[in-house]
């Protein structure tokens, strides 16, 4: 063993991975050959020692006779500006950005002199293409703690693809990918599996803990060597015809919002694309067992400004409704966790101080919606309500809802399905949906 590393994973109990010599050395010998190290390259060493980044962070460079360059004042780390004139300032020619504070880098501006030739990113999903202008390569890198740090890795170019997130790129040297269905059997390119890890990278299970070693670290069918394990990684993703890997997210990140299946990456992804948003994450919360509804999280771009309901209405041309966040909050930043990946403990809970509200307070325009903001804002108990201010935002919960239907219907004389109070959660949206079903039943009538 060479050593021995905690990772809790998605499921937040610690657990000890071995990983061996044959793994480190081959993450050494791939890295040295792939990004032509040599004594005269400059990195950094800024990872956390908990976070097996920080493995990568050193041997591949002290192992060439290259140097190691301290990040002596932690709190640059989140600044991405401080971060580049750091690089810039001590000539680090290639080294480890974690994959949020990447993608606000790669959007500076950078001296055409830099001595920068690639930066390295991953532990989170990329959901930026990198601008033409850079001086340096992007590279893209996957790979869970038990398969020594990385298993995959390519370099991004700037075509940026709307819609699709950059790769993961191919198996870096002696390590096999495979994609595969329910049945442990290959599915075909663009089809979506389970992603498994087989080849010398592979730990040597967890310490101490033969059950879960003998569930995640499979017998490898499509190796000759009947000892070979594959590790089922719980991740999803599908591979395109050049081979280069598309990563689709956790199995843990996928949920049922109403009934519908849900995956957060492709919320983000879309929402990314937005040009006022410089990065995000999504969350499902609950209000009540059962009841789950999604929440933004968005940082500005400088100089933009953000409305939940510009958010809203684009991505309405994206994705379904089910697919909508109930609430957006705005953040200076993303918090992120000692390992660099976004750190969804930290992040605050919704409140009439963070979320995002309309461009503008709009009182009801018509009869209609003064009728139906008297029901809503007597239930919430509230006064301060424009018409497309969220129902959820300022407090409404399912069960709400559920009375705000019954007295809809009580007033009106129209049944409007809980349904349509998620997917319409505004004063204006509702009185809409009132005004659409009143036509309807006269036509009928």
């Amino acid at each position: 063993m060479a050593y021995l590393i905690y990772t809790s994973g998605s499921t937040g109990v610690p657990k000890a991975v071995e990983i061996p010599h044959a793994g480190l050395l081959n993450l050494i010998l791939w890295h040295q050959r792939a990004f032509d190290v040599t004594a005269q390259d400059r990195a950094p060493f800024a990872a956390a020692v908990s976070f097996d980044a920080a493995v990568w962070e050193i041997w591949p460079y002290l192992t060439a006779g290259a140097s190691l360059h301290l990040l002596e004042d932690r709190s640059i780390y989140t600044a991405p500006e401080s971060l580049r004139d750091w690089l810039v300032e001590n000539e680090i020619t290639i080294g480890f950005i974690p994959t949020p504070l990447a993608e606000r880098m790669i959007h500076l501006e950078w001296p055409a002199t830099t001595a920068l030739r690639i930066m390295l990113t991953g532990a989170d999903t990329l959901h930026e293409y990198p601008s033409p202008k850079l001086p340096f390569r992007l590279v893209n890198n996957y790979g869970p703690t038990e398969s020594t740090v990385v298993a995959t890795s390519g370099v991004v170019d700037s075509a940026n693809r709307p819609g699709i997130l950059p790769s993961i790129g191919k198996p870096i040297d002696n390590v096999q990918i495979y994609i595969l269905n329910e049945h442990l059997q290959p599915v075909s390119a663009g089809t979506l599996g389970e992603i498994y890890i087989g080849g010398a990278s592979l730990a040597r299970g967890y310490r101490n803990r033969p059950e879960l070693t003998a569930e995640k670290f499979v017998p490898d069918p499509f190796s000759a060597d009947p000892e070979a394990r594959m590790y089922r990684t719980g991740d999803f993703g599908s591979s395109f015809a050049d081979g280069q890997i598309a990563f689709a997210g956790r199995a843990d990140d996928q949920l049922k919002i109403r009934g519908h299946r849900v995956e957060i990456n492709e919320i983000v992804a879309v929402l990314g694309r937005h040009p006022a948003v410089q990065s995000n994450t999504v969350v499902a919360q609950e209000d009540e067992p059962g009841n789950k509804y999604l929440v933004s999280y968005v940082v500005a771009r400088p100089e933009h400004e953000l409305s939940s309901r510009a958010l809203r209405e684009f991505l309405r041309s994206f994705l379904p409704e089910y697919m909508i966040p109930a609430i957006f909050v705005r953040l200076e930043r993303l918090p992120l966790s000692a390992h660099g990946k976004v750190d969804r403990q930290a992040l605050p809970t919704p409140d009439a101080a963070n979320t995002l509200r309309d461009e503008a307070f709009t009182s009801p325009r018509n009869a209609l919606e003064t009728e139906v903001g008297e029901i809503i804002t007597g239930l919430l108990n509230t006064r301060d309500l424009g018409v497309h201010d969220n129902f959820f935002l300022l407090g409404g919960s399912s069960f709400l809802g559920i009375q705000v239907i019954a007295r809809v219907r009580e007033k009106f004389g129209v049944e409007v399905p809980l349904r349509a109070l998620f997917e319409a959660p505004t004063i204006a949206d509702l009185s809409a949906q009132i005004a659409q079903l009143r036509a309807s039943d006269n036509i009928s009538a």
